[in-house]
């Protein structure tokens, strides 16, 4: 069996219907989007870049941007098996240094009501990543919960397959 077949036999049910859609309603704020999603990114290594937008996603539950990043992150040569255990990375051997300190940070910045970011949790970004490259992870971060934010908040869904 391929990745992409199905195991079930069941007929999928259609995603919600989209709410709106701000790329029409609101395109002056979709490209500003667009242009601080562009520069968020800046200096961050790409490998780490798409784990922390999926990682963010996956919190947050953002059907469309899992869906995106994932695809972008394999097209990129990340392995199956590093993305589907990112909710327990934890407990995996897989993930460098850097990359742990990238997503222990995406998740406290992330869910900011469960104890803000702790000293710890920046402590160990900062040891990982210069100046530039922390402020540039923490501009990806928020970037990717601004664009979880409007998914889920709109209902984007992913496209059929």
């Amino acid at each position: 069996m391929t990745t992409n077949e199905h195991v079930t036999t069941e007929a999928t049910v259609p995603a919600p219907d989209q709410r709106l859609s701000l790329f029409s309603l609101a395109p002056d704020y979709y490209q500003a989007m667009v242009a601080v999603d562009r520069t968020s990114r800046q200096g961050i290594d790409p490998t780490i870049a798409e784990l922390v937008k999926v990682h963010a996603s996956m919190i947050n539950g953002c059907a469309f941007c899992i869906d995106m990043h994932s695809t972008d992150a394999v097209k990129n040569g990340e392995r199956d098996h590093r993305l589907l255990s990112l909710p327990a990375w934890r407990e995996t051997s897989w993930f460098t240094a850097r990359e742990r300190a990238a997503l222990a940070l995406t998740e406290s910045v992330t869910l900011l009501t469960q104890g803000h970011v702790p000293d710890a949790v920046y402590a160990e970004a900062a040891a990982q990543f210069d100046e530039t490259e922390l402020a540039q992870l923490i501009a990806l971060i928020a970037t990717i919960n601004a664009w979880n934010r409007i998914g889920v908040a709109s209902r984007l869904s992913p496209a059929a397959k």
